[in-house]
């Protein structure tokens, strides 16, 4: 019982995010992005999505091209953010 309501308490403590796996933020929707990161809302997720469709994104630092995202809020996001890598198919010869 102790062992539920410590888990409960540290869960409500650490924000509703707290449990939440990293996002691709090449692959995620809007909706998905959203609901991992920490501080980003819907309409600041939807310019997240359409910026990394733009100009591929491939670290956090590629993120503060996104308007509305500086310093502060990459360094409070970046710990839960992915980056697929682009493999290119090779030429065959």
């Amino acid at each position: 019982m102790k062992r539920l309501f410590l888990i409960g308490f540290l869960s409500l403590s650490m924000g509703q995010n707290a449990f939440a796996g990293a996002v691709n933020i090449n692959q995620a929707s809007a909706d998905e992005i959203a609901a991992a990161l920490s501080g980003i809302g819907i309409a600041k997720a939807q310019k997240i999505v359409e910026y990394c469709q733009q100009n591929r994104c491939h670290k956090a630092e590629d993120l503060l091209g996104v308007s509305g995202i500086g310093e502060k809020t990459l360094q409070k996001i970046e710990l839960d953010l992915m980056f697929d890598e682009v493999v290119e198919a090779a030429n065959p010869s």
